[in-house]
């Protein structure tokens, strides 16, 4: 073989393994916003670089891989369920208190699937990568949550901060945490008893 062939040869060979680790890049981010969704965007944004930002989402992969997550039994998401109906119904005379009291459920049922609940950062980056979908609705109930402490926020944003608890809730749940009868169910929210809270379901889906 001639030194020219040779050299195409090596620069076929170089090409094929340039669009095959071109393929592997892409088919690896499309897998990753998929499965992350919005999350993708957020961190790829606040990284250094799109690279960066991916190996965080992979890192978080292999992190919650390692946890023991388990699902719930029939028995126990029932206590939950009750539970959280429980929070509906203290909201309607102390919204303030039933913010904390679901802030505290659902931390419980976090700590209950398997995740770890220490740190409120490292808390959302490991459920982002099973609950991405729901993990605006709980950064945005914690903000509120936090604001609540301070009496820094009035009933309209008490009302949906349990609104954003209640989609994470039933998320991490496994299904509908409401069984009363009467329920009305929004297109993109978790049903709650309309007559628990006031024009509660029409506050939300008007967001």
């Amino acid at each position: 073989m001639s030194p020219t062939s040779v050299i195409i040869l090596i620069v076929v060979l170089l090409v094929v393994i340039a669009a095959v680790l071109i393929g592997v890049r892409n088919s690896r981010r499309k897998k990753l916003q998929h499965k992350f969704g919005p999350e993708y965007d957020r961190v790829v944004g606040d990284a250094d670089s799109r690279a960066a930002g991916e190996k965080e989402l992979l890192e978080r992969q292999k992190r919650v891989s390692q946890f023991e997550l388990k699902a719930l039994p029939a028995q126990a998401k029932a206590q939950y369920s009750v539970a959280w109906e429980e929070v509906q119904i203290q909201f309607v005379d102390a919204p303030k208190e039933a913010v904390n009291t679901a802030d505290e459920l659902v931390t419980r049922l976090i700590a209950e699937r398997g995740y770890p609940t220490g740190d409120y950062d490292e808390q959302v980056a490991n459920l982002s990568v099973q609950h991405a979908k729901t993990l605006e609705h709980y950064r945005d109930a914690h903000a509120i949550s936090e604001r609540n402490k301070r009496g820094e926020a009035d009933t309209e944003d008490l009302r949906q901060a349990l609104v954003h608890y209640r989609a994470l809730f039933a998320d991490l749940l496994g299904e509908n945490p409401v069984r009363s009868e009467g329920a009305v169910v929004p297109d993109s929210e978790p049903k709650i008893p309309a007559q628990k809270i006031n024009d509660y379901d029409t506050d939300a889906t008007s967001r």
